[in-house]
Order: C-alpha cells, then sequence, then structure tokens
C-alpha cells in the first residue's frame, strides 16, 4: 500500500522576488511626437511646460524640421526629446529647439532606468554625429543624466559657461521675518503715492484665457522701453520684431496658457510696466519685466514686480528662478546664487568626439567668463 505524500512549500514573500530590470527601447519619430506630452506629465513640475504645444511653437517661430527621439521602459514612454538640425547639415548636428527662457531641455520622467539613458545614446549615435543642449542648468533632469551616460558611453561631453542663475525662496525669507523689509514697504508706499499723481493706477493680473492677447499690451511696454531705444529689439519677448511669435504660439496649447502669468501695471489704462513669467509647481520662472522709461522717477518696475511676488505667494509659490544676468536688483530683492547655467555639445564616440576633444577649448572660450 502507497501512502501519499504532500509537500507544503512556504509562499514566497513579495521582498524575495528580484525585481528585474525595465526593457528599455528607443525610436526616432519622425516630426514631434505625442509621446512629448505623456513624458512631460510624468515628470518634474519645474519642466511641465516643455509640452508638444512648446516645441511646435519653437519650430512655427525659428524654423526646423524636427524629429523626437522617444525611450519607453516596460512600453511606457520615459524620455521624449524633440531635435532639428544645427550647423552645417554635412556636420550632422542636432540641437534641441524651444526658447532660450527659462531654458531649452526636454521632459523625462520620473525614474527613467539607466538602461532607457544606454538607449537613447544609442538611437542618437545612429541618427546625428553631435547633440548640443542648452543653455540648460546645471541640475537639469533631463541632461544631466544623459550626459553623465554619454561619459561612461565614451562620448564627448563639452560645456561651455553661459551665466549663473539667481533663486529667491520667498519662503524661507519670509519664515525669518525679514523679508519684504519694512524699509521696502514704506519706500514702495512713498512711490505709490507718487505714482497717483501721474494718473489712475490699475494692477493687474493676467493668466490663462488672457493669452494671446495679452501680449500685446506687453508689446506695448517693451516698445516704449529702453530695449527698443537701445538695441535693435530682436531680444524684445513679445514685441514682432523679437521673440512674440513664440510666446503667442506657445500660449495656442491651454495647459502652457495655464502657466503663463504676468502683472501689469497701467496708467489711466496706458500700459506703463509688467512682470512675465511662467509657474511651474511651487516655482515661478521670471521670465521679463520691463517697464516705460517715462515713469522711471516712480520706479514702476520695482513697485509691479513687489507686488507681483506678493501675488505669487498667494497662489502657493515659494521660489522664484529670476534666471541670468542683473545681479544687483536680484540680491537687493533677496536672491542668491543657484545652479550655474551652461551650452552642452555631446560628441558620439568616434572622429566626431576625437575633434570635439581637440576643440572643446575653443568651444569653451565662446562662451562667456565666470
Amino acid at each position: 500500500m502507497r501512502i501519499a505524500t504532500m509537500v507544503v512549500t512556504k509562499p514566497m514573500l513579495l521582498a524575495e522576488f528580484e525585481r528585474m530590470p525595465p526593457i528599455a527601447r528607443a525610436r526616432i519619430a519622425e516630426g514631434l511626437a505625442s509621446a512629448i506630452d505623456t513624458v512631460a506629465a510624468a515628470g518634474p513640475a519645474s519642466h511641465g511646460f516643455l509640452r508638444y504645444g512648446w516645441y511646435a511653437a519653437a519650430l512655427a517661430a525659428y524654423g526646423g524640421s524636427p524629429r523626437t527621439l522617444v525611450v519607453e521602459d516596460d512600453g511606457v514612454p520615459v524620455i521624449a526629446l524633440p531635435f532639428v538640425g544645427f550647423g552645417p547639415g554635412s556636420l550632422h548636428l542636432a540641437a534641441i529647439p524651444g526658447s532660450y527662457w527659462p531654458f531649452r531641455s526636454f521632459p523625462v520622467a520620473h525614474g527613467a532606468s539607466e538602461g532607457g539613458w544606454n538607449a537613447a545614446l544609442a538611437a542618437l549615435a545612429g541618427t546625428v554625429n553631435g547633440l548640443r543642449i542648452g543653455p540648460v542648468y546645471d541640475d537639469d533632469p533631463g541632461a544631466t543624466p544623459l550626459i553623465a551616460a554619454a561619459r561612461r558611453a565614451g562620448w564627448c561631453a563639452m560645456p561651455r559657461f553661459v551665466a549663473d542663475s539667481w533663486l529667491l525662496d520667498m519662503t524661507a525669507l519670509r519664515a525669518e521675518g525679514t523679508w519684504p523689509r519694512g524699509s521696502t514697504l514704506r519706500k514702495n508706499r512713498q512711490l505709490e503715492r507718487q505714482l497717483g499723481e501721474r494718473g489712475t493706477p490699475e494692477w493687474l493680473g493676467l493668466r490663462g484665457a488672457d493669452w494671446p492677447a495679452a501680449f500685446d499690451r506687453l508689446a506695448a511696454v517693451e516698445a516704449a522701453s529702453w530695449i527698443a531705444s537701445r538695441t535693435d529689439g530682436r531680444d524684445a519677448k513679445f514685441t514682432e520684431g523679437g521673440h512674440g511669435a513664440f510666446w503667442r504660439a506657445a500660449a495656442a496649447d491651454p495647459e502652457v496658457a495655464a502657466m503663463m502669468h504676468a502683472a501689469l501695471l497701467t496708467i489711466d489704462g496706458r500700459p506703463v510696466a509688467f512682470s512675465f513669467g511662467i509657474d511651474a509647481g511651487d516655482l515661478t520662472y521670471a521670465i521679463a519685466n520691463s517697464y516705460d522709461p517715462d515713469f522711471a522717477k516712480q520706479s514702476p518696475g520695482k513697485l509691479l514686480y513687489y507686488r507681483n511676488l506678493g501675488s505669487a505667494l498667494d497662489r502657493g509659490i515659494a521660489r522664484v528662478d529670476w534666471g541670468a544676468g542683473d545681479s544687483g536688483y536680484k540680491q537687493v530683492i533677496g536672491a542668491t546664487k543657484g545652479p550655474a547655467i551652461r551650452d552642452w555639445l555631446l560628441l558620439r564616440p568616434g572622429a566626431p568626439a576625437w575633434a570635439g576633444r581637440m576643440l572643446r577649448g575653443l568651444w569653451a572660450r565662446s562662451g562667456q567668463r565666470h
């Protein structure tokens, strides 16, 4: 008589299973891929404006025939890198399109794998000799891991310095009870009284549905400002002769338009000062400020940006990224130096990387001095 035996196995705990690395696949899509929006929504809030509409606006304003590097981890898009031709066609170089303000980068989802970055580089190496990224911050969530992976893979990664950034942590300063200073508020009230003697001031907040029509009012201030009288006007943000076409096109994406915010000061209905930025989570990028010099004695720009900062706190903004330049007034407000801003050129292994190592000094010297 045979007696059957039963073997009882102990069930494995979840912690005992080994998590396999995701399977990463990369492809180059013609045009702008719809995955750009998917990845932007899954990445840091600070880069949430890097959407399909953002790059489409750049192409409409500045030209270029785009392609998109799309990387998937286990079938889920985690990297979306649009690029266009850069420099002489014979060199087969590419660059990320977009606005110079606040930076030129690309969306990356939280948790993109190392394999994903390796796949991205392999796809790029089979398509272009090099990729320009920038201007971009030293802590950029897309550029930083791509540059690190490129160096591991034998690419030549060449930086050139653009500028230092300036950051204002309003909540920290307010918690210390040192911002804004009482003397600053008293001076501002005095200036506002003087401004009232010039006409009836109106302090307006613009956002969402106000775009793109409201850009005309900002352009009117720029047209009267120093940038029109002392320069050729090409660096103006919102005029027809400047970068107005880009911002108007970017506002066609409702989600990007919802991130755009401006404070506008008018006197008897005449626009005399503005402060414009992009809200990204609890951070706002200060993109542009300008004022009409006819009112310079009343410091309308200063009055407006202090009011604008207070409004930003009310809507949940904790930090302001002031970008580069004009560090004097930014430090007076309370800003401190943030990550450096650099322009990067990544050249694939082989002859391009060899040439890059020979010319990296020239590339570095073409930037700004520290």
